[in-house]
């Protein structure tokens, strides 16, 4: 064997074993999320795209953090959550491929329907705009509230303009939400935040939201990388079908592939 054949053989060796791959870093929030982005690493590298996981604990924190360009891309939120924070902020930051869906519910842990709430039960929401929406509109959809004509996806408990049960909606920051319920009659909780604190978001519920709807979760990427070549791997890596197995396997209908 001749040395330019040896040196070849080495450097496709260290192209498999991903040395000239390229380092990006993606921000989720723990449970399902970063469980996925696992599932998505090993696909990813043997494309030469090497995934560095970012853990936040709240919704806030990972868009401010691409928009500074400390992440490259980050995994959390739905489309509505994606538009109302760059309409409030002004964030260069779109989405570039759809991810899960994570039907929203209401848990109890004193009633098992939303019928038995008594009047003037306490109702916990997410404190965020269009995931504490996504539980007003959960309400109106089943009877409980009328809400303001127009509101879209996005009401507020100001848009409330009846209540029969005099239900009192608390707003709560979404994370510390399962911790609160204990001292609420009802809270609507996050399915990442639910199985993060052991409630099981297919059976646990007392209302669940239908899982069709436009609340499907995105990978997102500032504005300005949006066509690089690694961000279309990122998006190939995550719609792969042993990704969309890992996910039927793991989450049982909890959590549900968007492709």
């Amino acid at each position: 064997m001749t040395l330019k054949t040896l040196i070849a053989g080495a450097a496709i060796a260290l192209l498999a074993t991903g040395a000239s791959a390229q380092t990006i870093k993606v921000g989720v929030t723990p449970g399902p999320h970063a469980q996925i982005l696992e599932a998505v690493k090993p696909i990813a590298a043997k494309k030469g795209l090497d995934i560095q996981i970012v853990e936040f604990s709240d919704y806030v924190v990972p868009n401010t953090a691409l928009e500074a360009g400390e992440l490259q891309a980050n995994s959390f939120q739905h489309q509505p959550y994606l538009d109302n924070q760059v309409a409030d902020r002004g964030y260069k930051i779109v989405s570039v491929g759809t991810t899960v869906n994570f039907p929203i519910g209401i848990y109890s842990k004193k009633y098992k329907s939303l019928d038995d709430l008594p009047v003037g039960a306490t109702v916990a929401i997410p404190n965020d705009p269009t995931n504490g929406g996504r539980v007003l509109l959960l309400l109106k959809d089943k009877g409980y509230i009328k809400l303001r004509d127009g509101v879209g996806f996005k009401p507020s408990v100001a848009d409330i303009t009846d209540n029969p049960k005099k239900l009192k909606i608390v707003e709560i920051d979404a994370a510390q939400l399962p911790r609160s319920l204990p001292d609420v009659d009802a809270a609507g909780i996050n399915t990442n935040y639910a199985k993060e604190a052991g409630l099981d978001p297919v059976k646990d519920p007392i209302l669940r939201e239908d899982p069709k709807g436009p609340y499907v979760n995105v990978i997102a990427v500032r504005t300005q990388d949006k066509d690089k070549p690694w961000v279309a791997t990122l998006v190939e890596s995550y719609h792969s079908p042993e990704v969309k197995a890992f996910i039927d396997q793991t989450y049982k209908g909890a959590v549900l592939s968007s492709w």
